[in-house]
């Protein structure tokens, strides 16, 4: 273990001649000492300071060991607690690894053993915290690329949980809501990351030629078949298969997809004999395959096959705190791809991207972006630059959630907090009075919904 920086050990033991030779064999070998004698005065030191790892005595009066490790456990759980027990107290000891400790020592102890131990459990702290950055710098880098809302920080949390698995996923959405690109963050996050990711656009193969391209086919199984050809399954051995527009499956198609899935094996056009098959499947579907099920458009047990676990990505309007953030991303982007220089999107033209519906979603968003960019003539995007954006949809074809009483209430409340702060100057204290709600609630509603 490398000792640059001294890692530091409280011992606490009411034994003052143990503690002695403790605190004197823990210094030769490298380490930075503090002592207590009691449980109390441990807990006292370990808040103002807390160490690397805990060198802690069963026995003691007033405040036990076990007692101490569940008041040190509250302040830091993550913190190494070594037990040191005499024979007696084993099963005492034993118990303490269920609460917590990391390991425990007999005592008199064995010096050189405790030693490797105490690094042991620090260099096993040391692991998790590198582990915990990871993970941090994980998500702060997903909400970059997937967004800062709530309802996105949900999808992030999704992502991680089943990325490391061999789950098969469902992932639905709108058209535009970056479908194919999370099938893609799974593969790259997963086990079979060094293996194929094979897309399969179900939508784009016609129905008479989907068997041969999933499953292959010999040479000689229909006209044309001049040689063998490996199937999408097979050219993904070991990786990902995703198969997009899945509601496009044909109910034959469906049957025999289901049978290659659950004997992980397909037979190609023209032969008897089986390809096994080692993949992950991955499905896209802009439609609720909870309601194709229920009206006998998808087969049920498919569904439940393909989905062990479904991913829903909310659309752009109902997560508008991201439409700045994406348009921000996207105008740096546009800027830098265009070799223009161009300050910002201006309040007014942000007000805009901000009351529309944008039922295209990220993808309608970015294509918006670009062109403005590309228009603007001014240092800054206006709102003359976004009169190319696609208008809203018909009411006769507009989705049922635009008409929702929730999306009406939330718009009429992100209106009212905007005329509140422009009747104040942007004074949030004299507009939360105004509305009659807190700061805190009025703060927090600014930051939902984006208001500058």
């Amino acid at each position: 273990m490398r000792n640059a920086v001294k890692r530091k050990i409280l011992v606490v033991d009411d034994n003052g001649d143990l503690r002695a030779v403790l605190l004197g064999i823990l210094k030769d070998a490298g380490f930075s000492t503090a002592e207590a004698t009691d449980g109390a005065d441990a807990v006292e030191l370990f808040r103002a300071d807390i160490p690397d790892a805990v060198l802690l005595d069963l026995n003691m009066p007033n405040m036990g060991g076990i007692d101490t490790l569940h008041e040190l456990k509250r302040i830091d759980k993550n913190v190494p607690v070594v037990i040191l027990t005499g024979h007696g107290d084993i099963p005492t000891a034993v118990e303490s690894i269920k609460s917590g400790a990391y390991d425990f020592c007999v005592k008199p102890p064995d010096f050189d053993k405790l030693i490797i131990t105490l690094r042991r459990a620090i260099e096993m702290r040391e692991l998790e915290k590198e582990v915990q950055r990871a993970h941090t710098a994980l998500e702060l880098s997903q909400e970059g690329v997937f967004g800062k809302s709530s309802e996105m920080r949900k999808v992030i949390q999704q992502i991680n949980q089943v990325a490391g698995t061999d789950f098969s996923v469902i992932i639905q959405g709108e058209t535009g809501t970056g479908k194919s690109y999370i099938a893609g963050v799974l593969h790259s996050m997963s086990k079979r990351a060094a293996y194929p990711f094979v897309r399969v656009d179900i939508g784009l193969i016609p129905d008479t030629l989907v068997e041969s391209e999933l499953f292959g086919y010999r040479k000689g199984a229909f006209t044309g078949a001049d040689r063998n050809k490996s199937g999408y399954f097979e050219g993904a051995r070991g990786g990902t298969v995703f198969i997009d527009e899945l509601e496009n499956m044909s109910p034959q198609m469906q049957s025999k997809l289901l049978t290659a899935i659950e004997k992980k094996e397909v037979y190609p056009l023209g032969s008897i004999n089986q390809v096994n098959i080692d993949v992950r499947f991955i499905a896209a579907t802009n439609k609720d395959l909870k309601n194709s099920v229920r009206r006998g458009l998808f087969r049920e047990d498919l569904f439940y096959r393909l989905g062990e676990f479904i991913i829903t990505l909310p659309p752009l309007r109902e997560r508008r705190e991201d439409i700045l953030f994406f348009a921000q991303k996207f105008f740096l982007e546009a800027c830098d791809e265009l070799g223009k220089q161009i300050r910002g999107i201006s309040d007014a033209a942000r007000g805009l991207l901000l009351q529309h519906s944008w039922y295209g979603n990220i993808r309608e968003l970015k294509n918006v972006i670009r062109r403005a960019v590309l228009l603007a003539n001014t240092d800054m995007i206006n709102p003359g630059h976004l009169d190319l954006m696609v208008g809203c949809r018909p009411e006769e074809d507009a989705p049922v959630a635009s008409l929702s009483l929730k999306d009406s209430v939330r718009e009429l409340e992100r209106t009212k907090i905007q005329e509140a702060l422009e009747k104040t100057g942007g004074n949030k204290t004299k507009a939360a009075e105004i509305l009659r709600i807190s700061y805190k609630n009025m703060s927090d509603k600014i930051k939902e919904y984006g208001i500058e």
